[in-house]
């Protein structure tokens, strides 16, 4: 099963994508851990995203296609895999249909979370994030078992920055900008999924497995 998650920022990607991964057996992969992952084992590819960001520059579309393409196709990812946080943009999305439709492939899903605007600044207001795994808590009725302690990993949990009710709207304009079209282009390919985010994460969770089914029945 090869899934995109799609959404506005806190519309819940991360968190059904954690819940999905431990499900169906399949690696829940962010841009955000491949960059990571690759810095830290200073790799080429690596080494040429950390030549860019040194400076305070995006890494180009074409460098982050082939970080998520070298991902895909480590040993995990042989029964599928779900995207979170890529594609960002048109570019992205296209690059990975051709990639995977040049090994005979395709995604089965690109699932679109749908949660408002006001929602979303309400959610990530009193959204926390473990700095060690990246696992997502809100204030809202989402707590650690302990406070400020990751229930997965252990790791320190905290309040981000950019999580800021002034940051977040400017982060939902540059998404409905530049990352909303994606929905409509798998849309015209036939593989959007709308489900509806806003509703409480169990709710929606069931949502998300009603449509995928089983996990012995996935594809592989």
């Amino acid at each position: 099963m090869k899934l995109v998650l799609l959404g506005a920022p806190g519309a819940g990607k991360g968190t059904h994508a954690t819940h999905l991964s431990d499900d169906y057996g399949i690696p829940h992969i962010s841009t955000g851990d491949i960059f990571r992952a690759n810095l830290r084992n200073g790799t080429e590819l690596g080494l040429k995203a950390k030549s860019y960001m040194d400076q305070g520059l995006l890494v180009p579309d074409e460098l982050t296609v082939d970080l998520v393409l070298d991902r895909l196709k480590q040993d995990d990812c042989k029964n599928g895999w779900i995207l979170d946080g890529f594609p960002r943009n048109l570019f992205q999305a296209e690059a990975l249909t051709k990639a995977l439709a040049d090994e005979g492939d395709e995604i089965d899903y690109a699932i679109n979370l749908i949660v408002d605007d006001q929602e979303i600044v309400r959610r990530m207001s009193g959204r926390l994030v473990c700095s060690s795994c990246g696992v997502s808590y809100n204030t809202n009725g989402l707590m650690p078992k302990v406070d400020g302690v990751c229930d997965r990993c252990g790791g320190p949990v905290v309040r981000r920055a950019d999580d800021e009710p002034e940051t977040v709207l400017k982060r939902l304009n540059v998404y409905h900008e530049q990352t909303e079209p994606i929905a409509a282009y798998y849309r015209g390919l036939g593989k959007e999924a709308r489900v509806d985010g806003a509703l409480p994460k169990d709710e929606t969770y069931a949502l998300l497995t009603g449509l995928l089914g089983d996990k012995d029945g996935c594809h592989n």
